[in-house]
């Protein structure tokens, strides 16, 4: 994607846009986590247990990592299926209920992990984007990815700095 693609386009989901809305809805929408979800809990807890330390959603950086390891210079996020676009091509003809704000919602989110990972590599980090789904149903995996690339971060065959 160009750097200078324009952003894309999110109508307002409110009533006045067209859209139908009620305080249940409304409710049932803040209850949406967007830190500290299952998922991500599930993979600190299991980082932590290997002796890894790290931070959690660093202000600092572009997108707030779920969790960011600053000596490897490794970021790592968990992303929700639906919000993130998993399988998109599939899924977004089957958006038959307010598709006129959810596929631009989705478009935008997917557009901007793709900006905030270009930032995080030109800052010289390493960015792991892992589905929630395969978090949950294989965490071991996701563990030993972190941990392969740990191990070979410290026999030094990574490059801490990313050139262009």
């Amino acid at each position: 994607m160009p750097e200078d693609e324009s952003p894309i386009k999110v109508p307002r989901f409110e009533e006045s846009a067209g859209y139908y809305t009620t305080a249940k809805r409304s409710q049932l929408m803040a209850k949406i986590k967007s830190k500290n979800t299952k998922p991500e809990l599930a993979l600190r807890k299991a980082l932590w247990a290997k002796g890894l330390r790290f931070r959690i959603h660093v202000k600092e950086l572009p997108g707030r990592p779920d969790i960011v390891i600053k000596k490897y210079k490794l970021a790592i996020f968990i992303d929700g299926e639906f919000w993130h676009g998993y399988r998109w091509q599939e899924t977004k003809p089957n958006l038959k209920k307010n598709s006129g704000f959810w596929i631009p919602k989705i478009e935008r989110n997917m557009q901007l992990d793709r900006i905030r990972t270009r930032q995080l590599k030109a800052l010289g980090y390493t960015v792991f984007r892992f589905w929630s789904g395969d978090v949950q149903k294989n965490l071991r995996a996701c563990v030993n990815q972190v941990l392969l690339y740990l191990e070979t971060a410290k026999e030094g065959k990574i490059p801490y700095r990313v050139e262009y």
